[in-house]
Formats: C-alpha cells, structure tokens, sequence
C-alpha cells in the first residue's frame, strides 16, 4: 500500500473526521450509520487512493463516496412513499457540501450537545462525545474512564441507538439546559486533552491534546458567558505550556519539580492566567477553575521559588468536596507530602487503597512508590513501582520508574 496515500488518509482522518461525522448523522440522527458510511468511505479511499493518486480534495471525496453509502442505507430501512423526501432532500444538502467542502457547516457542536442530551445515560455522555467527535477507540475511552473495554462498547452502541430512537436534536440547547449538558461536553474534551498529554513523545497523542484545545476554544467562542468553559481552556493551556520541559535533551522524562521553568511557553501561561481571571471574576466557582488555580499555583511556585503548599492543598480540599474523586485524593497526597510528610501523604492514599480502579491505574502505584520511598519504606516502595512499571504505556516513563527504583537498592 502507498505509504504517501496511507498518511494522507490518516491526516484526514485526524484533521476532519468529527467534522464529517457531524455534517452526515445531523439530519437523520443516526450515528452509528453515519460512522458505518463514513468507515467505508476511508477503507475505500485506503484502496483508491495508492492506484489513482490523492484527490486534490480529499474531505469532498470522503463525503461524497459517505454520502452514496448512507442513502443507499436509508433507501433500505424507507419506503419510497414515506421517505423519498427525506432521502432527496438530504442528498441534495451532502452534494451540495461536497461539491463545496469548505462550506461544510461545523457541527461537531452540535453534535457533542446532542451526544450530552438527557436522553443519553449521564455517565456515557463524556464517552460518546469521545468516540463520534474525535474517533478514539472503546479502548482507549475505557482507559480513560476505568471501565472494562467490553462494558464501554456495548454502551457505546446503546447510546448511540438512543440518539435516533429519542430523535435528540443536533443544536446547542437554551441556557435553561445548557448548564447540565455542558458539564459532559467538558469532561469529554478535557479527557481527549488528558490522553494527548499523558503519551508523551506520541505524535498521535500530541495532535488530540491540539485537538482538544481547539474544541475547548470553540466552546469558550460559542458560550462566552461560560465560567466553567474558560476555566478548562485555562487548565489545558497551563498543561500544554509545559509540554516542551517534561523531556531532556535525551528524551528522557522529567518530572514537574525538575523541569526547567525556561523550557516553559510564557505565551500560554500569561493566556491561561487571563483566562481563569475572566472565569472567576464572571461566574460560581467550579471543577476547572480550581484545578486551572491549582496549576497557577505551580506555575507561581516555580517562578518564584517561594513554597505555597498550603494553598495548593486547602484548593485541592475544595476540589475534592465537590467531586469526591479518587483522583483528586491521589494528586492531593503529593501535595500533602510537602506540608505533612510522606506518612500522612500514604495515610490519605490509604483511602482509596480499596478502590477497585486503582489495581490497574499507573498513577495510583507511581505515586505510591514514591511516597514509600520518601517514607523510608524500601520494600513497599519496590513492589509499588514495580506495578507502576508494569502499567506503564510510555518507555520513558518506565525508565524513569526503573531509575527511581534502582536508588532504592543504592540508598
């Protein structure tokens, strides 16, 4: 196969596919279909394109050889006499958008409020924007979300029949709707943005964080008035600042209090900062703006090299009453390290020690690990970096691990 067509392929599938995912289930509602015609379309440009050469526009090629697969599929499941107008109607509108491909109106909005709506199980709200919008796999949104990959297929599938059988409208809801539904559509993003960041070194992975923080500036666009929307936008973009630090010359990883607060992009953290300004100074406080503070406070910490500890866990408190997350206690213990000492820090993870999702979650054993090893405790500090090496998906993360315990037996 034509490497040259393969990567063109891959890029278009990164660049448009949620963009033409949304544009072909708007108007019939239905997608899974959508994805199904979609599919075909790049298997069938995966086989066209080595023997014919790219098309020079290869989003209206995909949406047209998509557009012939889902008639074909509504002409099956629709009599003539009550659905030819539809299926006309909605041939005309994808010829149309191919023909003319940088007109395609932008529905992925849409689309992941449609995907929020409260006929879809609240929980496989996040996970449903994940996969239509950004096409991850039910692997990789059930790694996110600590849940069996089988369990988030299947409910990936009943969610998406629940769309069309509810008849979930594509449109961004009235404020009197837009607070519960918008909470999904955040989550999702920040969790494409969380899995972008998390591979380092993975161009894959690098382009979904740059993904993510398009969409989280498309809904700041879309909804100004949002508190919450630029308090996420905030908290990724002082994360993505740093992204250039967490690797040596060497490509070897290197942890928050080690980077080199030069390597730092100061554009995004001055952006950042006025970002979570704004949020706070027009809204209730909520999830994102107190982690976008938390990450201020890092960032404030390394500059200036003056400890504020104290505020970072009194925020991380705060957090942690209004989500109750596992997670949160686990990035709080590192934090009550440096103001109560390992012990007290392992007291805190002793909490969620019992918590079935956290046997398989490398954070939970790399933290651990290193807490025990600060703590003194050799043995358990071995064993728990030894899982978290295990559970790595990152070489330069295991190494470091591995170097992490090698001191052990050095001490």
């Amino acid at each position: 196969m034509d490497d040259a067509a393969r990567q063109t392929a891959e890029q278009v599938a990164r660049a448009s596919y949620g963009r033409l995912l949304a544009f072909l289930a708007a108007r019939t509602r239905d997608v899974a279909g959508a994805e199904d015609a979609l599919a075909e379309a790049f298997a069938s440009a995966l086989k066209t394109w080595p023997e014919h050469g790219v098309p020079a526009n290869p989003d209206a090629w995909l949406l047209t050889v998509a557009r012939r697969r889902q008639t074909d599929a509504v002409r099956r499941r629709q009599t003539r006499t009550a659905g030819e107008g539809h299926i006309q109607l909605m041939t005309e509108e994808l010829a149309e958008a191919a023909a003319n491909p940088d007109a395609i109106p932008d529905r992925r909005l849409a689309l992941m409020f449609a995907c929020a709506h409260p006929e879809i199980e609240a929980g496989m709200r996040a996970p449903l924007i994940l996969q239509t919008i950004l096409g991850l796999t039910a692997i990789d949104i059930a790694a996110a979300f600590l849940i069996p990959p089988a369990t988030m297929g299947q409910r990936l599938v009943r969610a998406k029949a629940r769309i069309k059988e509810a008849g979930v409208p594509f449109e961004i809801p009235g404020r009197e709707s837009l607070a519960e539904r918008l909470d999904a559509v955040l989550g999702a993003i920040y969790a494409a943005y969380a899995k972008g960041w998390t591979e380092i070194g993975d161009a894959t992975a690098e382009r979904l964080a740059d993904e993510a923080i398009w969409l989280g500036r498309l809904v700041v666009s879309l909804l100004p008035e949002e508190p919450e929307a630029k308090g996420m936008l905030a908290l990724m973009l002082y994360a993505e600042a740093r992204r250039e630090a967490r690797r040596d010359g060497s490509g070897a990883y290197v942890p928050l209090e080690a980077q080199d607060i030069a390597l730092w992009d100061e554009p995004q953290i001055v952006s950042a900062e006025a970002l979570l300004r704004d949020a706070n100074a027009h809204g209730p406080t909520g999830r994102y703006q107190i982690e976008a503070a938390i990450q201020s406070a890092h960032v404030a910490r390394r500059i200036s090299g003056r400890a504020n500890w104290d505020a970072v866990v009194a925020l991380y408190d705060v957090l942690l009453r209004l989500t109750q997350s596992p997670v949160v206690v686990l990035n709080r213990a590192a934090a009550v390290m440096e103001v109560e000492g390992p012990e007290a820090a392992l007291a805190s993870l002793d909490t969620i020690a019992t918590d079935r999702r956290m046997a398989d979650y490398q954070p939970y054993w790399a933290a651990r690990g290193h807490l025990a090893a600060r703590a003194g405790r050799k043995a358990e500090a071995h064993e728990a970096l030894t899982l978290a090496m295990g559970l790595a998906t990152d070489e330069a993360v295991r190494q470091y691990l591995a170097a992490q315990r090698n001191k052990l037996q050095d001490g």
